[in-house]
């Protein structure tokens, strides 16, 4: 047995070093061997973390269900998505009242008082499934309404079994397809599906079709690409005359096209791929001169915040601009519509919308408050004489409307809230100097009543990688969960750091690679900012990438802050690297570093939290989660980073003060040695338990009674 445990006490890993020499630098991993979570004495081990968590929150349960109860109390009885139309049919959401799960319904598009008819029940999916997990990967109806192709993972290791329903029974085909990923497209004659398949690594890297009635095995390839640095994707056009099969790696795509009419046909690439150079086809029949049929083109290539393009059907390749870049505006891409085509831009850390009719002036659609945003909810109807669009708040719920080429406006959904007011909330902006001259945008959410004066406790959320942009986001239970932690007067802080996209691409150039500390030294400077009159103590919080981050802060700068929860954290940077074999190693080069190059291993040992532990003394509590499911941040990388920081420490990270959780020098591992994804544990009621578990570690770690 590779680890101790004595009741109640921290496990400790037994090391077995193992010695490499990379670029002349030897490194020594004393716990290479927590590797494969199947393998029993791995296993062993983990369980024995679990437990150890488990015994040391107990005291924080009574807390953690009244935050539960909280959090399901807003949630409403019966919960309905925003509809949308396709070919003919009005669709939604709809979860009923007490199930984890929802449904797919719809019902005749000019009926509104037919009856909703269930498509697919997830919540029969997950109970016959027999496990704590499901999550559907694709839903895609064909295009005469009859079939539907879906697919679920039951594990959430992102592993998809792909099914065909026939609408008009309600009985599933009996042909599965064992292994998919996500995305999918239907042929134009509804008799065959297009879906996509992930390696060992779990890369997609292949598009197959599957003709309805034959046997899986008889199933062809389409496409297959073997560039490790590359992920496939697969969608229909709006205008349902195209599959585009997107090869997209970091700073660089390449685009293929299959005819909906004819998909036994091969692809035809778009333009070869080239460093540097994105590229994103949007097919819009009718819009180009003449009335001609063509293709949008989003690119960077001749743009540092990408431009659109034009591109004759007939040969997509050949590239016309349309309009000059404008460098303070980040153009993220384009939809297009039979009445015109709509620009989703990023300006000023903002997300907003030009609409730009075929017949009339084009108009700008911009958030209503402060940190809000404006985007397109599902568009499915090629024909529509209007787009729905989502605008939205940290402090405000989803309205989705129907703007018609005109302009006019029409409320077609509005998210329910329950048990919140949501004027009893105010959010504002915030702007942190750096010595090098950039300004660091933070949003600051708090009860109207929680004044910022330097005595209300804090919580701050950060990414700061891939130009991701860390927008409201109600689909995420935002407002069930964060309300508990408002009304007991915690400050909600979510920074921007470098390496996100919210100011643009420069932006994320500024965070990665070379540049990478950026980040880091970024949302340290946004905790000193808060800590500088505006709140009395900080309690950080980030996921995968999120979670690297909390690992530098907890390495670099652990004197600001409370408490640390890093989620799934990316950590162990340098192996994670070097092992080709692994998910998103080879696709991840380009946005973190190489390190069989001296240059870049430089990059990545200069930060990486595995080799970069703090003082003992200085250590604040530290609360890591992980998977053994996960297929991104596999659960070996946090396991091996708790054990190191326990080795390093004479108490084994039990704490200064066993009786509590949250005393600094304490590290636990919050391991799911069950079913459970990337994203942790899958239901509306298993989120909410999840969420008020980690919520009442933060509230004990701020010293919020």
């Amino acid at each position: 047995m590779k680890y101790r445990l004595a009741m109640n006490r921290p496990p400790i890993a037994s090391p077995r070093p193992v010695s490499t020499v990379l670029h002349g630098v030897e490194t020594v991993d004393p716990y290479s061997w927590i590797d494969d979570p199947d393998e029993p004495e791995t296993a062993a081990y983990l369980r024995a973390e679990r437990e150890y968590y488990d015994s040391r929150v107990a005291v924080l349960g009574g807390l953690a269900a009244e935050l539960a109860d909280e959090m399901v109390g807003r949630l409403p009885e019966v919960e309905r998505s925003a509809p949308w139309e396709a070919h003919g049919w009005r669709y939604r959401r709809v979860t009923p009242e007490g199930h984890e799960y929802d449904q797919l319904v719809r019902r005749p598009a000019d009926d509104p008082v037919a009856p909703e008819a269930v498509l697919l029940d997830l919540q029969v999916v997950h109970d016959e499934g027999g496990t704590s997990y499901a999550e559907e990967g694709v839903l895609e109806v064909s295009p005469d309404g009859r079939w539907l192709a879906w697919s679920v993972d039951l594990d959430g290791d992102e592993v998809y079994a792909l099914r065909f329903r026939d609408l008009r029974t309600g009985q599933d085909l009996d042909e599965v397809v064992p292994r998919t990923y996500y995305g999918g497209a239907w042929s134009a004659d509804s008799r065959s599906f297009l879906y996509t398949v992930h390696d060992a690594s779990f890369r997609p890297f292949q598009v197959w079709r599957h003709d309805l009635g034959a046997p899986v095995a008889a199933d062809e390839l389409v496409l297959e690409d073997l560039d490790d640095r590359l992920e496939l994707g697969l969608a229909a056009s709006r205008s349902g005359r195209w599959a585009v099969v997107t090869l997209a790696g970091r700073g660089f795509t390449e685009e293929w096209l299959v005819p909906t009419a004819d998909v036994g046909r091969a692809p035809l690439r778009v333009r070869p791929r080239e460093l540097g150079v994105e590229y994103a086809l949007e097919h819009a029949p009718g819009h180009g001169p003449g009335a001609r049929d063509g293709f949008y083109v989003t690119t960077n290539l001749g743009a540092a915040e990408f431009q659109v393009m034009w591109a004759p059907e007939e040969d997509p390749s050949a590239w016309v601009p349309l309009r000059p870049e404008d460098p303070a505006v980040r153009v993220g891409g384009v939809d297009a519509f039979a009445g015109g085509h709509v620009l989703s831009l990023r300006r000023d850390g903002a997300a907003t919308l030009r609409v730009v009719p075929l017949d009339g002036e084009p108009f700008d659609l911009l958030p209503e408050h402060a940190g809000g945003m404006v985007r397109l909810e599902r568009n499915e109807d090629w024909a529509a004489p209007f787009v729905t669009v989502a605008i939205e708040s940290f402090v405000h719920p989803v309205v989705t409307w129907d703007v018609a080429w005109d302009g006019t406006r029409t409320e077609r959904h509005r998210v329910e809230v329950v048990g919140v007011d949501t004027d009893d909330y105010v959010c504002e902006r915030h702007l942190v100097p750096r010595p090098d001259g950039v300004e660091v945008p933070v949003i600051l959410i708090r009860h109207r009543d929680t004044p910022l004066d330097g005595t209300a406790p804090c919580l701050l959320y950060g990414y700061g990688s891939y130009e991701a942009c860390l927008d409201p986001d109600w689909g995420a239970d935002f407002w069930r969960v964060l309300p508990s932690l408002l009304d007991r007067g915690v400050v909600y802080a979510i920074g921007h750091p470098r390496g996100g996209g919210e100011l643009g691409r420069h932006w994320w150039e500024d965070g990665h690679l070379a540049v990478k500390h950026h980040t880091f030294d970024d949302q340290a400077a946004v905790a000193e900012h808060l800590r500088d009159g505006l709140v009395r103590a900080v309690v950080s919080r980030g996921a995968s990438a999120g979670g690297l981050l909390q690992g530098a802060l907890y390495g670099r700068r652990p004197e600001l802050f409370a408490g640390i929860v890093a989620a799934v954290p990316f950590v162990d940077v340098v192996t994670t690297m070097l092992d080709q074999s692994l998910p998103l190693t080879a696709q991840e080069w380009l946005e973190w570093g190489d390190p069989r190059k001296p240059e870049e291993y430089a990059w990545l040992a200069a930060y990486a939290p595995m080799l970069h532990l703090p003082d003992v003394g200085r250590r604040p509590p530290l609360l890591v989660t992980g998977f053994v499911h996960d297929p991104r941040v596999l659960v070996r990388e946090p396991a091996r980073w708790v054990a190191r920081l326990r080795a390093s420490d004479p108490a084994h990270g039990a704490g200064d003060d066993e009786s509590t959780p949250t005393s600094p020098r304490t590290v636990l591992f919050r391991c799911e040695t069950g079913a459970g994804a990337h994203g942790g544990p899958s239901g509306r009621y298993a989120e909410l338990g999840f969420e008020a578990e980690i919520s009442a570690w933060i509230l004990r770690a701020l010293g919020v009674a």
